[in-house]
């Protein structure tokens, strides 16, 4: 394995520690790609460690696959992230990740205040909402997430 620039699915899972399942499932959604060997198994380039490296930080800060797919297809010839490139997607991302945070703590205070009234007074619940008012301001959790604000520019 030393001097082979290729991985088997099962190695990949070995050394990445990501179940070969969600291998798969990244290479379904295009994070991810092999070429097919002539008896139909999946070999890896080595380089896919780092991209999966790559996906696994950027899932644990939240962003969303969708997202990282869209970073990772944006790069020439759909090369690894380098250093410059991650830092250039988390500066990027992290007006995403700062009003994902304002979200929380509003969260994380207006859940301390309906569990304080316990929800037993539908008058003063943060999360009431009497003859669905709220559906004016359009579909999805309106009470406690506010709209959100502009963000920088999504580019790549």
């Amino acid at each position: 394995m030393p001097n082979n620039p290729e991985m088997t699915v099962g190695q990949l899972s070995s050394r990445s520690g990501v179940a070969v399942s969600a291998l798969h499932f990244y290479e379904a959604k295009g994070l991810i790609r092999s070429r097919r060997t002539a008896g139909n198994q999946r070999r890896f380039p080595r380089d896919t460690l780092r991209r999966i490296a790559f996906i696994r930080v950027s899932q644990r800060v939240g962003i969303p696959l969708k997202t990282i797919q869209e970073a990772l297809s944006a790069l020439p010839d759909e090369r690894t992230p380098t250093r410059e490139d991650w830092a250039r997607l988390s500066t990027m991302w992290q007006y995403e990740l700062d009003d994902r945070i304002r979200q929380l703590e509003r969260l994380r205070h207006g859940l301390t205040d309906c569990i304080a009234c316990g929800c037993l007074s539908l008058d003063r619940c943060a999360l009431a909402n009497p003859d669905d008012v709220a559906a004016a301001r359009g579909p999805g959790s309106r009470l406690m997430i506010p709209p959100r604000e502009s963000c920088a520019p999504c580019e790549v």
